[in-house]
């Protein structure tokens, strides 16, 4: 048993260090967090998210010199970078990967079989890689990362909730459908990037993808369709949650007006008024948002 006077002593210290943690995150809720979808696409994927003194990328899926013009774009530089992030190895998500990290050192933050595989598409290349474990979560500056697994054909693919002190951020691309996990550790997003990849009767018609093509994106590893998009958001719909980015949209198997359409059809079901609906190009970056003060509370 512990002294009396210890453990009261022990009490009140966590109690004092709780208080003054509290108030430290409340002081960082004061300053905005900056977040900008660069382009998302079939073709190409990036991200970027900024707090007072935080900048990183997830994704690097257009060439080095387009996420400079991106960037440049919204008043920002590649040099300012603190890391970036990769969802998985697919070329559209790490296109500009090497060029990027090689001239500026970057550090790319990845599970291991990510890495690996990253590093056999790139061997001629010296990356400064730093391995995470799949489900664990980690700290990059003032951003608070959750990356947890997601059913797509890759190695070992991810999604990513980014916690701050002002808003939560989900990423939900690149899966064939949403599992329980997925869906919990997404869930307390108060903004959202959902994948909304093809129009059913699109790909269905789609001339140019042969079947095999077809049945990989319709797979449980494949790609999620409008329809099992507003599925997710359905499960997904909370008072919390403000902005959803509809992203990675087929350029031949499908049309904003029809991804916009389905969702937007489903968040009216469900009295969604709250929530603001966008969709993503791989043309252009989206609207930059500020993200305002989350409560906090003892």
């Amino acid at each position: 048993m512990p002294h009396p006077v210890l453990a009261q002593f022990a009490r009140l210290l966590s109690s004092d260090f709780h208080s003054l943690r509290l108030r430290w995150l409340a002081t960082l809720a004061c300053v905005p967090v900056r977040f900008t979808i660069l382009g998302s696409g079939s073709n190409g994927n990036c991200a970027y998210l900024e707090t007072d003194a935080t900048r990183l990328l997830i994704d690097a899926g257009f060439s080095a010199r387009q996420i400079r013009q991106r960037l440049a774009g919204i008043g920002r530089s590649p040099e300012t970078l603190d890391g970036i992030l990769i969802t998985h190895e697919h070329s559209d998500h790490i296109r500009g990967l090497d060029v990027l990290c090689r001239k500026l050192d970057i550090p790319i933050y990845c599970n291991r079989l990510t890495r690996d595989a990253i590093a056999y598409q790139m061997r001629e290349c010296r990356l400064n890689f730093r391995v995470f474990e799949t489900g664990s979560a980690f700290e990059l500056g003032e951003v608070e990362i959750e990356a947890f697994s997601v059913p797509h054909d890759a190695q070992d693919p991810v999604g990513y909730l980014l916690r701050t002190a002002a808003a939560n951020i989900g990423f939900l691309t690149d899966l064939g459908h949403a599992t329980r996990l997925v869906l919990e550790r997404v869930r307390p997003a108060n903004v959202l990037l959902l994948e909304a990849n093809h129009d059913l009767q699109l790909l269905q018609d789609d001339l140019k993808r042969p079947w095999s093509v077809k049945q990989r994106i319709l797979s449980r590893h494949g790609h999620l369709s409008n329809g099992a998009a507003a599925d997710a958001l359905t499960e997904l719909m909370n008072a919390d949650l403000r902005h959803v980015f509809l992203g990675h949209l087929s350029r031949d198997c499908n049309r904003p007006d029809l991804a916009e359409g389905c969702v937007a059809r489903r968040c009216a079901e469900l009295g969604a008024a709250h929530v603001r609906l966008e969709v993503t190009s791989q043309d252009a970056p989206a609207s930059t948002v500020e993200l305002g003060v989350v409560p906090v509370s003892g």
